[in-house]
C-alpha cells in the first residue's frame, strides 16, 4: 500500500528556534528573548538570539528541503515581527521575510502550512498578564487577521495554536517556561479557556472573510493508559485523559468542556471565568475546525498516586519524561520495566500511538488529522563526514508504519511532518538535543550538513512509504 496522493509529508520547526535576527528589521522582543537571558534557565545559558539563523539563511535551507523531496514546510511566525509589541503598528519588514519564506517554499512546490502562535509572545502582551488577560486574545485575533490578509493568497493550510497544554501548564503551573509562575492552577485553566476563545474567535474570523483552505489547531497527543488492570489505576487513566485530551479537544472539536473535569474545577474554585458568549462562541465554531494536528512523541502510563511529591517541572526534562504526579495529585505517570525508552526518558510507542487515534476516532467522530509533530530528540553520533542517526530512522519508521495502519483502517489521517527539519534550538536544552534531518554545525559557521535519516525520508516520500 502507497500513502494516498493528497497526504502531505512534510517537517516542521518554530520561529523562535530556527530564526535568530531577534532584533532586526523591527521587530519586537517576545517573552522567550526574556524569559531565556534569566540566569539558569536555559542549558548553558542559550537562547534564540542567533538559533540557527535561518532568518538569514532560509533559502539555503529550503533549498535543502527541496532536494529531501518535502511535500509541506510547517513553520511559525513569530508575531514580533509583524505587530513588534503585540498591539500596535505593523512591521512590513516582517511582513516581507514571511512572503519571501512562502514564495521560496512555493517556487519548489513546498506546501506553506503556517502556524500563528508557537509559543513567542509580545514581551508587552506577557507584562500585561499575558494569556490570564482577555486583551491578549483580542491582541492575538487582530495579528491572525493581519496574517490572512498578508498571506492568505497563497497559504492554504493555517494552525491557530501549538501546545496550549504546555505552554500553560510550564508556564503557571512549573515555572519552566515564561511567565515563570510555579502552582497557580487558576491561572493556567483560565488561561487554557482564553486561549481556546482566541482560536475560536479567529477561526470564525477566518470562515467569515471567505478566505481559501483550512484551519485548525495543534494540541500535544499523549493518550493515558493504565499501568493494569487494578480499578484503581484504570480510575487514574480516565482522569488523565479527561485533564489531558478531553479539557483541550472538547471545546474545540465539540464546543463543550467535559463535565468531568468542570464539575471537579467548580468544587474546587478553580473553574475558569467564562462567558455565556465565549461559551456559545466555542458550540458555533466546532464545526468550522477543518482539522485537529497532533504532536505525538510519547503516551502516558498511568497509576494511582501513592506519592507525597508535587508536579514539578526542570528545565533539563520538562515535558515528556515519567515521574511526577498530576497538579491535583490524583495520578502518577511511571516508566515501566517492559517499555522501550529514549535517552531523555520518553517512551518510545508507536503501537499507544494508534491506540491512541483510535481512541480519538471513537469520540470525536472521522474529523481529519494531521501529525504535526513526531520525532526523536537524540544526541546523533558523527562518524568522518556521516552523521548516523540510524535511531531516528527507526523511531520515525515504526510510528509511520502507525500512521499507514491508521489510514488502512480509515483513520482520517492527512499528513505527517517530522520534528524536526532542521536541528533547531531546544526551548531549555540548547542544541544537545537533536531532532533534524539536516545537521547544523556550530563549530564551522553553522553549516548545514545531510544526515543518514535525510536520505532515508527522501525514499520515503519518493516511494510513498509503499516499503514500509
Amino acid at each position: 500500500m502507497k500513502m494516498p496522493k493528497d497526504f502531505l509529508f512534510g517537517a516542521a520547526s518554530a520561529s523562535y528556534q530556527v530564526e535568530g535576527a531577534w532584533n532586526e528589521d523591527g521587530k519586537g522582543v517576545s517573552n522567550w528573548d526574556v524569559f531565556s537571558k534569566i540566569p539558569g534557565k536555559t542549558f548553558e545559558g542559550t537562547n534564540g538570539d542567533v538559533a540557527i539563523d535561518h532568518y538569514h539563511r532560509y533559502k539555503e535551507d529550503i533549498a535543502l528541503m527541496a532536494e529531501m523531496g518535502l511535500e509541506s514546510y510547517r513553520f511559525s511566525i513569530a508575531w514580533t515581527r509583524i505587530i513588534p509589541d503585540g498591539t500596535g503598528e505593523v512591521n512590513q519588514k516582517g511582513l516581507d521575510f514571511y512572503n519571501n519564506v512562502i514564495d521560496e517554499c512555493l517556487k519548489y512546490g513546498i506546501i506553506p502550512f503556517v502556524t500563528l502562535y508557537h509559543w513567542d509572545l509580545p514581551q508587552p502582551l506577557e507584562e500585561d498578564g499575558g494569556w490570564r488577560n482577555t486583551k491578549t486574545s483580542d491582541a492575538f485575533v487582530r495579528f491572525a487577521e493581519v496574517c490572512y490578509k498578508a498571506f492568505g493568497d497563497r497559504v492554504r493550510n493555517w494552525i491557530t495554536f501549538n501546545e496550549t497544554v504546555i505552554f500553560c501548564s510550564l508556564g503557571y503551573l512549573t515555572g519552566a517556561h515564561p511567565p515563570g509562575i510555579e502552582g497557580d492552577a487558576k491561572a493556567y485553566f483560565q488561561a487554557t479557556h482564553n486561549v481556546f476563545v482566541a482560536h475560536a474567535r479567529a477561526v470564525e474570523s477566518f470562515k467569515k472573510s471567505g478566505y481559501e483552505g483550512e484551519i485548525g489547531i495543534t494540541h500535544v497527543f499523549n493518550p493515558a493508559f493504565s499501568i493494569d488492570d487494578d480499578e484503581d489505576n484504570k480510575f487514574a487513566e480516565r482522569h488523565a485523559n479527561a485533564y489531558s485530551t478531553h479539557w483541550y479537544y472538547d471545546p474545540i472539536l465539540k464546543g463543550s468542556y467535559p463535565e468531568y473535569v468542570t464539575d471537579a474545577l467548580e468544587a474546587q474554585g478553580l473553574l475558569p471565568e467564562m462567558t455565556e458568549e465565549e461559551l456559545a462562541l466555542l458550540r458555533r465554531t466546532a464545526p468550522m475546525n477543518d482539522f485537529i494536528g497532533l504532536n505525538y512523541y510519547c503516551p502516558q502510563r498511568v497509576m494511582k498516586n501513592d506519592s507525597a511529591l508535587v508536579m514539578s517541572g526542570g528545565r533539563e526534562n520538562s515535558t515528556g519524561k515519567p515521574g511526577n504526579p498530576s497538579f491535583d495529585g490524583v495520578y502518577k505517570t511511571v516508566m515501566m520495566d517492559d517499555k522501550e525508552y529514549t535517552k531523555w526518558g520518553w517512551e518510545i510507542a508507536p503501537d499507544a500511538f494508534l491506540d491512541g487515534m483510535r481512541m480519538l476516532k471513537e469520540r470525536y467522530g472521522n474529523i481529519k488529522i494531521y501529525i504535526t509533530e513526531n520525532g526523536l530528540g537524540d544526541e546523533d553520533p558523527i562518524a568522518g563526514e556521516e552523521i548516523l542517526d540510524q535511531p531516528r530512522i527507526d523511531y520515525i519508521e515504526s510510528h509511520l508504519r502507525a500512521v499507514k495502519n491508521a489510514v488502512s483502517e480509515g483513520i482520517n489521517v492527512s499528513g505527517y511532518f517530522a520534528w524536526s527539519v532542521i536541528d533547531l534550538l531546544s526551548w531549555l536544552n540548547g542544541y544537545k538535543k537533536q531532532y533534524g534531518f539536516i545537521y547544523v554545525d556550530h563549530k564551522n559557521g553553522l553549516a548545514r550538513k545531510r544526515k543518514q535519516s535525510f536520505f532515508w525520508y527522501k525514499d520515503i516520500i519518493a516511494t510513498r512509504a509503499e516499503e514500509l
